[in-house]
């Protein structure tokens, strides 16, 4: 007689667990993940500081883009911000929605083609200004290869996109995940590039949104190798600053702060002057 062999997840998409599961388990990650984050020290390049919702001369909306792998960054350092995830609607999804929550971020349900256009628009009308952050490979990759969805996004809705670049000190990778996903070391260093904002033009064409496509993936791209190559090295970037996680909407103070009272690069560190290629 065989025996049939049900993994964890194949239980939970059978028996749909109650809401109050989902809460005590993204509780319980929340918990965990700033805990955890808490011990990394954090650097960033901005270049444009009125692109960071945290700041107080932020002019927003925008849509953030970043790779899949880096997840545990925004919902660490930027929650309450008035920043909104783009969810699937899968089952898979929703504890991360309910961490979210915990995180003080909205969450969209939906992609570009189910439902995701109309509930961003309803968040931004009601909202006056909630940002959309996207994580343009996912939810199943492949990896580091950017889908089309927020380039339709940021042409129907005319907002611009702002790619971000995370990079951990010699992470820990997931080697049978799609993605990678990277564990920061305790202790270990985090660095983030933001590049700047980029206004996708109205009413694409079919080989428009392709070409928009491929330079959003090599924008993305290049911020992410330049924030790796910057965590596992001393070089230290021209204009980068301190990163504060944001705790208000007020946190911008926080951040002035922190950049104040920041200690003066390594000695034997390597400034970089450093700017985003068009």
């Amino acid at each position: 007689m065989l025996k049939l062999k049900v993994s964890t997840r194949q239980l939970l998409r059978r028996q749909k667990p109650p809401r109050a599961f989902w809460r005590l388990c993204a509780l319980t990650g929340i918990k965990s993940l700033n805990a955890w984050m808490s011990t990394l020290n954090y650097r960033m390049f901005r270049q444009e500081i009125e692109a960071d919702p945290a700041e107080e001369c932020f002019r927003g909306p925008n849509i953030f883009v970043f790779w899949h792998e880096y997840i545990p960054c925004p919902v660490y350092l930027r929650h309450h911000c008035r920043l909104a995830m783009l969810l699937s609607q899968h089952q898979d999804a929703e504890i991360l929605s309910h961490m979210a929550g915990f995180a003080g971020l909205e969450t969209v349900r939906g992609s570009s083609s189910r439902g995701g256009t109309t509930a961003l628009r309803e968040l931004i009308h009601c909202g006056k200004g909630i940002n959309l952050a996207i994580t343009p490979d996912g939810p199943r990759g492949p990896r580091r290869q950017l889908a089309q969805g927020c380039i339709y996004l940021s042409s129907r809705l005319q907002i611009p996109i702002v790619p971000i670049g995370f990079g951990y000190d010699r992470p820990w990778r997931n080697p049978k995940s799609w993605d990678q996903f990277a564990v920061p070391r305790p202790f270990s260093r985090c660095r983030a590039v933001m590049g700047p904002r980029i206004q996708i033009a109205p009413d694409l064409e079919r080989r428009e949104l392709e070409w928009n496509r491929q330079w959003i993936e090599r924008q993305l791209q290049q911020v992410t190798e330049l924030a790796e190559q910057w965590a596992e090295s001393k070089i230290h970037i021209a204009g980068s600053e301190p990163l504060a996680r944001s705790s208000s909407p007020g946190s911008h103070l926080a951040a002035k702060q922190n950049r104040s009272a920041a200690s003066p690069p390594p000695a034997d560190a390597t400034a970089v002057p450093y700017r985003i290629a068009s």
